[in-house]
């Protein structure tokens, strides 16, 4: 019989057992090694998992990734001319349309040094001048933080932005406006995550149809913002309880309520300290992979090439506009009990639910409606969530710990509509972000109901005042 014997190069003999097999080939050197690597991972794959990854960027958790909208070349030294172009220019559109409002930096300033009676003018023009001071101190945060890591950037950004509230709450914590501090702690909440998440999806709505967020992001910031607002609850809940009872003198009761209060600060600057191990150590990746794929999209969206401030720049503008927001705050925040006093419509409610809020998270709230625009609601929702959880866990414990130290009382009772109205907020963007993504519909409905809010606060009667 004939032999069908086939040449050992013939390629239906390429599976044919050799006792003698030829040695594997040398792997790829220096520089080729890893994209032989990935090319040999990519055909081990089965065919209908390739190319899934496409589009994901890679590298290691911590490197130093620059800031989503500045893509430009990067500059040295310290150049100040250089660097006011750079300022007016901003981060996005929303933010340098706030520059027609510098104008109200020198006016706010000089009307609280030469006319002080005229307390009115005052506050508006120092409520106004904060908008693009803050601003600006969010711009230059964002460029210092571009030479972080992502995760470990986006918290410096959030801590510089509350400091702006933390000012606020601590001028007013040595005016005594206690109902104002309780009613601005609620509110930047409420801004955050009803006002500005709403107009995130809606903006985001428009461009989209649903745009979709990491699961890492809404799980952790969901559940820890829920702990945080049961446990700003507690110190409510137990004075309405207490009172209703009638077992305590309301000295007794005021005495148990600071106790309370004090200690669940602790406790929750506790909860914060495991919230960032948690975030920037133990799983960093898994935030910095979600901010990775957010910021990618941002780059392909935008499509923007800005120029950098330099390292010194950065610096020295954060200094110089944190230096002005505390200036503006504290002016605006000695005239409250005047607009208040004076002009009777206008309730503690309402100063600090709706009006503090609006201007004291005014950087935030352009940014997340920029990055939203450019599909990058990862990074919105870590900024918003983010600056929620940071007022919760950090600015609130921080205002009571130094009222105990400067023998100021104030507590965490805040008014039982407030916490509703809180709670509600909570329920709500959290039913909206559990299927991780959003639309203009959900964005309208969180907006609306932030309306409705402020009508109420509106008509929210204070205490009579002496």
């Amino acid at each position: 019989m004939a032999s069908f014997a086939r040449h050992p190069s013939h390629p239906y003999n390429r599976h044919s057992y050799n006792p003698n097999p030829p040695p594997p080939p040398p792997p790829p050197l220096h520089h080729h090694h890893q994209y032989g690597q990935n090319m040999e991972m990519q055909q081990q794959l089965p065919p209908q998992s390739r190319g899934q990854d496409f589009g994901k960027i890679g590298g290691d958790a911590t490197s130093l990734i620059p800031d989503p909208e500045i893509t430009g070349p990067r500059r040295h030294g310290c150049n100040p001319f250089r660097a006011i172009v750079i300022i007016l220019r901003s981060s996005s559109s929303l933010g340098a349309c706030t520059n027609v409002l510098l104008p109200f930096v020198p006016i706010g300033l000089l009307l609280h040094w030469w006319k002080r009676e005229l307390h009115l003018w005052i506050f508006l023009a120092n409520y106004l001048a904060m908008i693009p001071m803050a601003n600006l101190l969010a711009f230059s945060s964002a460029q210092f933080s571009s030479r972080l890591p992502r995760v470990f950037g986006v918290f410096v950004q959030l801590t510089v932005a509350s400091a702006v509230e933390l000012i606020l709450c601590l001028g007013l914590l040595f005016k005594h406006e206690f109902e104002v501090i309780q009613a601005a702690l609620l509110g930047s909440m409420l801004a955050n995550l009803l006002l500005c998440t709403g107009l995130c999806f809606i903006v985001g709505g428009i461009r989209k149809k649903a745009q979709e967020f990491s699961e890492a992001v809404v799980e952790t910031s969901g559940g820890l913002l829920l702990v945080s607002v049961a446990a700003l609850m507690l110190p409510a809940a137990f004075y309405e309880s207490v009172s209703a009872i009638g077992r305590l003198t309301p000295k007794a009761l005021d005495h148990r309520i600071l106790y309370i209060s004090r200690f669940s600060a602790v406790l929750l600057l506790i909860a914060y300290v495991t919230y960032l191990f948690f975030q920037l150590a133990t799983h960093h990746s898994e935030f910095d992979e979600a901010l990775a794929e957010s910021e990618q999209r941002k780059k392909v969206r935008a499509n923007i090439r800005r120029e950098n401030l330099t390292m010194a720049e950065a610096g020295l503008v954060m200094l110089v506009s944190l230096a002005l927001v505390t200036l503006h705050a504290i002016f605006m925040v000695e005239q409250i009990p005047f607009i208040v006093g004076e002009h009777k419509h206008i309730s503690e409610a309402f100063m600090g639910l709706i009006l503090v809020p609006l201007v004291e998270k005014a950087a935030e709230h352009l940014k997340g409606i920029d990055e939203a625009w450019n599909d990058a609601m990862d990074f919105a929702l870590s900024h918003l969530l983010g600056s929620t959880i940071q007022t919760a866990l950090l600015v609130s414990p921080i205002i009571v710990l130094v009222g105990w130290i400067a023998h100021k009382p104030f507590s965490l009772n805040f008014e039982i509509f407030m916490i509703i109205v809180l709670v509600f907020s909570v329920l709500i963007v959290g039913n909206f972000i559990k299927d991780r993504k959003s639309n203009y519909f959900e964005g309208a409905l969180c907006v609306i109901f932030y309306v409705m809010i402020a009508v109420t606060a509106w008509n929210y009667p204070g205490p009579p005042r002496e």
